[in-house]
């Protein structure tokens, strides 16, 4: 099995911006659901706060909850 590496990692990128919303739109599906790691490749760590930032998004209305 081929160990992905985490693009975040890779472009040494430690703060994940909630209000960059073309970059979080490209970790959801198309049905609007966080891409898992397995599928993405993320590490733990980079995984966590791209959920956050996601999640603080969806809350301030950047992003939507439901892909209609």
């Amino acid at each position: 099995k081929l160990q992905k590496t985490c693009p975040f990692c890779k472009a040494n990128i430690n703060h994940i911006n909630y209000k960059d919303t073309d970059m979080l739109r490209r970790h959801l599906s198309s049905f609007g659901r966080i891409v898992a790691r397995k599928r993405s490749g993320m590490c733990v760590w980079h995984q966590r706060k791209l959920a956050a930032a996601i999640k603080r998004s969806r809350f301030m209305a950047l992003l939507p909850y439901l892909v209609q």
